[in-house]
């Protein structure tokens, strides 16, 4: 038998295995792009946790804010300082009744602080906006612990 036959008669041979090795490729780049996301999600969610025990608070779980943020923020970064982001964020600092009982209150300093923190680590760049906007908000240490 020659060569030219055998290759010719076995070339789906030849096809199968290009196609499994790039897939193979594929499969493995794709799964490299996720590892390296990974570490960088991991890596923001343990200087959050870390901020937050600084602050006196218990650490996070550091698996629920990587499910959470992501490497970007998530929500939390797309556009802070929105007139809609404030309006309810002054609607959930309130006294917890509905319709007419509502009232706003004081809000807690801490959870500004808190967001700002998020913000600090995740997307800096909106970082101005939020404490331009919530600069003139009455705030004090409402909460005990």
């Amino acid at each position: 038998m020659s060569p030219t036959r055998f290759a010719s008669e076995h070339r789906w041979i030849y096809i199968g295995a290009i196609v499994i090795l790039l897939a193979l490729a594929v499969i493995g780049v794709v799964r490299w792009e996720n590892l390296r996301t990974t570490n960088a999600a991991t890596e923001k969610a343990n200087q959050l946790a870390d901020a937050a025990v600084d602050a006196g608070y218990p650490r996070p779980d550091v698996d629920t804010i990587v499910r959470t943020l992501g490497t970007d923020g998530g929500i939390v970064c797309e556009d802070p300082g929105a007139a809609l982001r404030t309006a309810l964020w002054k609607t959930n600092v309130s006294n917890g009744a509905a319709f007419v009982g509502q009232r706003p209150v004081i809000g807690d300093s801490r959870a500004l602080r808190a967001e700002a923190k998020i913000l600090e680590i995740y997307c800096p760049e909106e970082l101005d906006d939020f404490e331009d906007r919530f600069n003139d908000l009455e705030t004090d240490d409402t909460v005990r612990q």
